[in-house]
């Protein structure tokens, strides 16, 4: 069984931003191959949602407030780890951060690696512009209105 767990910057512990980090690069830097600087002072200025299971993160959004990545509230660093893919656990972690946050936001914005358009279509996000290149991944901007 998955725990849940929002929370703010200042009300993780120590060995859990470890384990965030951790998993953050695990996904994002080792296994999508992509240098970039994760640690991107935005993480003091978010929420963070994690699913748990048996203690290990297998689960995780970064929520960041209006103003530090778009004018709106934000969801980013998105993942479930490898090996729980395809059990639905995705959909999990966006329903419960749309159930958290969506009731009290006009707009959600995202920037959403391309592969995965229509995954976040399914919760109501849709396309504005073009396709771009992100760290060399194609991304494109999503936004969800409430």
């Amino acid at each position: 069984m998955i725990i849940w767990e929002l929370k703010y910057y200042n009300d993780l512990s120590q060995s859990l931003l470890y384990k965030i980090l951790k998993i953050r690069q695990e996904v994002f830097i080792i296994e999508q191959n992509c240098n970039y600087l994760d640690a991107d002072n935005i993480d003091q200025h978010s929420h963070h949602l994690i699913g748990l299971v048996d203690n290990e993160i297998i689960a995780y959004m970064r929520i960041v407030k209006p103003g530090y990545v778009y004018k709106e509230l934000s969801f980013g660093r998105i993942l479930v780890k490898k090996q729980y893919r395809g059990e639905g656990i995705g959909r999990q972690l966006m329903k419960q951060a749309i159930d958290i946050f969506g009731p009290q936001q006009k707009s959600i914005v995202m920037s959403a690696q391309l592969y995965l358009v229509d995954f976040y279509q399914d919760f109501d996000f849709s396309i504005h512009g073009e396709q771009y290149l992100e760290d060399n991944i194609p991304h494109i901007k999503m936004i969800r209105n409430g």
